[in-house]
């Protein structure tokens, strides 16, 4: 199980491992423009597929119209 935060509040998911990019097609946000900051350093877009999300992670999201 992954737990991490999000926005400033708390999530579980009952998977090994995930990356960012797995999270935000979890969210429904595939396609959607958005930022993503993980533990204060944004994360590129490009790297979404390989980034790893580890249980603690700080993430804040900012969803861009």
């Amino acid at each position: 199980m992954i737990q991490i935060t999000i926005n400033g509040n708390p999530r579980s998911f009952d998977v090994e491992a995930m990356t960012v990019g797995a999270l935000v097609e979890k969210l429904g946000l595939t396609g959607k423009r958005l930022a993503i900051e993980r533990n204060g350093e944004i994360v590129p877009k490009s790297t979404f597929a390989q980034v790893a999300l580890q249980s603690g992670d700080q993430l804040d999201r900012k969803t861009h119209v």
